[in-house]
């Protein structure tokens, strides 16, 4: 089985996939997600990069849980 190989994108690059899903966040929304709160935990899974230092994300982790937020808000919808 082979698997696609995984994209790294930064805080900005993301911000870019939101909005190309019409998901349109502010700078300051997306550094929020990105950063630990007092429990250490992000609200995004965003982690640094050890040869960069900076934050990443992988694009179809971040595209994934959009959907299934949406898939999940879809299964709680009464018709």
């Amino acid at each position: 089985m082979k698997f696609p190989t995984p994209t790294y994108i930064n805080i900005t690059e993301a911000r870019q996939v939101l909005a190309d899903m019409g998901v349109q966040v502010n700078e300051r929304q997306m550094q929020r997600a990105a950063e630990k709160d007092a429990a250490g935990t992000r609200k995004l899974p965003f982690f640094v990069d050890p040869v960069d230092g900076k934050l990443k994300i992988e694009k179809g982790t971040l595209v994934r849980i959009y959907r299934e937020a949406q898939i999940e808000a879809e299964n709680n919808t009464r018709f």
